[in-house]
């Protein structure tokens, strides 16, 4: 299993008129942690990029349980929980707040995709020979 944890924390033009962080940035927190749990894998995403491979999003999901505030410093936490298969990679999500309160928890799957032919693709052997070794 893999798991990434990145420390985030809410600036004040990410709050609406209540100061709860806005629901809507949880997907850039998201994109935080998965860039970072990737970088953990010894290449950046731009790399993956590079390489000819595109990882657009086909599902993402919140389950929001406590609101962050404004300057609350936040842990995103990145899970693969299982070996990755086909074309599809699963990536599950965790946010504490400093007190260590769950504050949500989602899933974002991408797809994995040829930049070239622009169709989906198998993860390329040296993305999983990377993913392998936390397996």
């Amino acid at each position: 299993m893999l798991v990434a944890e990145t420390k985030i924390r809410v600036r004040y033009g990410e709050t609406d008129q209540m100061g709860y962080a806005y629901y809507g940035v949880y997907a850039q927190y998201y994109e935080v942690g998965r860039v970072e749990a990737i970088r953990q894998l010894g290449f950046s995403y731009k790399d993956v990029e590079e390489k000819g491979i595109l990882l657009p999003v086909s599902e993402f999901s919140v389950n929001y349980k406590k609101p962050a505030f404004y300057d609350d410093e936040l842990t995103i936490k990145t899970i693969i929980k299982e070996k990755v298969t086909g074309v599809r990679i699963p990536f599950e999500y965790e946010v504490y707040n400093q007190k260590n309160e769950l504050l949500n928890t989602g899933k974002v799957t991408l797809i994995c995709v040829d930049k070239k032919t622009n169709k989906p693709c198998k993860l390329p052997i040296w993305f999983d020979n990377a993913l392998a070794s936390f397996f």
